[in-house]
């Protein structure tokens, strides 16, 4: 698929003018405390992050139970950066290392999805409004392109957000409401150190 610049800057029209406030949880599509049957999800990278460190509620874990769940290549890229990017000489890292292989490895190659280039190209605008607009810092660049990536990829696949990413999401969801998140909050580890 060719690449289309006009449709890529024609995400300039949701360009708010102006910087952009969280709104306040009652106004956000929070996971309630029932995990409820609905349509297919793709996950953030968060959401795995918790699952491995403990800090997913449970009913994250329900919901995904009833869900079917997708899996982005931008999520399991920014899983395999987490890999290359343990040091050796930490005792942690050979356990977070199989952490996050066996995760990678259990996503099943037809769930997974990569993003094509009319998503690739209007998240870049989008990240670039957000960088511009939210005064982010050149180190959040990256992370906010990535999140604008797997936001207009799950619109795009028709599937559902799942991600503890609130700041975030709730930004873009003003900017693009037509857009899919469910939204919750990651809870203390339950693991001990």
């Amino acid at each position: 698929m060719a690449f289309d610049v006009d449709a890529a800057e024609r995400v300039l029209r949701h360009d708010p003018g102006r910087t952009l406030g969280r709104r306040p949880d009652d106004q956000l599509p929070y996971l309630g405390d029932a995990a409820i049957a609905g349509g297919p999800l793709l996950l953030d990278s968060c959401v795995y992050i918790d699952q491995m460190q403990g800090t997913a509620p449970d009913v994250v874990e329900r919901l995904m139970d009833i869900r079917i769940v997708n899996h982005s290549m931008v999520a399991v890229q920014e899983l395999m950066f987490a890999v290359g990017a343990l040091n050796d000489d930490d005792p942690r890292s050979p356990a977070a290392r199989a952490a996050i292989e066996r995760i990678v490895r259990a996503m099943p190659p037809h769930r997974q999805f990569a993003p094509d280039s009319d998503v690739l190209g209007r998240a870049a605008v989008y990240a670039g409004m957000l960088a511009r607009r939210q005064g982010y810092a050149k180190d959040d660049r990256m992370r906010t392109l990535h999140d604008c990536v797997l936001f207009l990829q799950a619109e795009k696949l028709g599937l559902t957000l799942l991600s503890a990413n609130v700041a975030e999401f709730d930004i873009l969801l003003q900017m693009r409401p037509t857009g899919r998140v469910l939204l919750y909050r990651s809870v203390p580890s339950t693991r001990s150190s």
